[in-house]
């Protein structure tokens, strides 16, 4: 599916940004002994975040219906204020990236063994935990459109692409307007976002804990059918629901118009350099030099 891989694309290359930074930097400044403790963060972290996604697949099973929806639900809505903290984070610091992670580097290189391989563990690890949580709460929404794997995999495929855009970047293959990647795809997350928020509602009020279950504002299953082929890539990719209750619908208007606006307002903005730098107007990929 579309959105799940450009779930996994997008975070993917945040952590690969962050990883090509933190090497490159160590590589020029002549500390190549200290990569091992890079690789041990990366590698906890992504230990990490894998388990953190399968007790979330596996975890509330054995729970009751409404226990589960419940959980679902509330998962679902802190997996979209996550999402969208992190569009905005990265538009806000995708410029100044570089700078605060070569400083966060040098402070770690010299406290100790265990202060890099943190940096590097936080680093990683808070795309990670993001990742799967919003993989996880777009998979359930999108349940029953496509086999329960596809995507799963469609993630997998979205990360192997940043994975290799990301060391493209470490050897100086590939440039990209950073900047303008991270609007579009953000612009797209708030969409899925805002079907991810839907679902959510839409689990409490199965749980009982939010009104409104048989109160439809629309409802247009003869006319698309989940079991279409465009039935499924609305659902795949929108988490669109032909049947939506007007608790739903205003869930997803009043998230979706408002965030949209205050996104393309923010990333129009000018962004000040970050202090010791001289403001630039320069795309980002223009900082990443390639490294031998």
């Amino acid at each position: 599916m579309l959105a799940n891989y450009l779930i996994g694309l997008r975070e993917g290359l945040e952590a690969s940004l962050v990883v090509v930074i933190l090497i490159a930097y160590l590589v020029r400044s002549g500390r190549r002994l200290l990569l091992p403790r890079i690789w041990a963060g990366v590698a906890a972290a992504v230990v990490v975040s894998l388990a953190f996604g399968a007790l979330l697949t596996w975890g509330p099973r054995r729970l009751t219906f409404q226990a589960q929806e419940a959980i679902g639900g509330i998962l679902s809505i802190v997996a979209v204020g996550f999402v969208t903290w992190m569009v905005f984070w990265m538009a806000s610091h995708a410029r100044g990236l570089s700078a605060e992670l070569r400083g966060k580097i040098d402070v770690a290189a010299e406290a100790g063994r265990a202060s890099l391989m943190l940096v590097a563990f936080l680093a990683v690890g808070r795309e990670g935990l993001e990742t799967a949580l919003f993989l996880w709460a777009a998979t359930q929404a999108a349940a029953g459109s496509a086999a329960t794997t596809a995507p799963l995999f469609s993630a997998l495929l979205g990360i192997m692409t940043a994975a290799a855009m990301g060391f493209a970047f470490y050897k100086g293959v590939l440039r990209i307007n950073l900047s303008r990647f991270f609007t579009w795809t953000g612009v797209i997350l708030i969409v899925v976002a805002a079907g991810v928020l839907a679902y959510g509602v839409h689990d409490l009020q199965e749980a009982a804990i939010l009104p409104g279950l048989n109160s439809l504002a629309f409802d247009v299953s003869s006319t698309i059918p989940l079991t279409s082929w465009y039935g499924t890539l609305l659902k795949g990719i929108f988490n669109f629901s032909p049947a939506t209750t007007w608790l739903e619908a205003t869930a997803w208007t009043l998230y979706v118009v408002p965030t949209l606006i205050l996104f393309l307002r923010h990333v129009r903005r000018p962004i000040a350099a970050p202090a010791g730098e001289a403001h630039t107007d320069a795309p980002v990929e223009a900082r990443l030099q390639p490294v031998s």
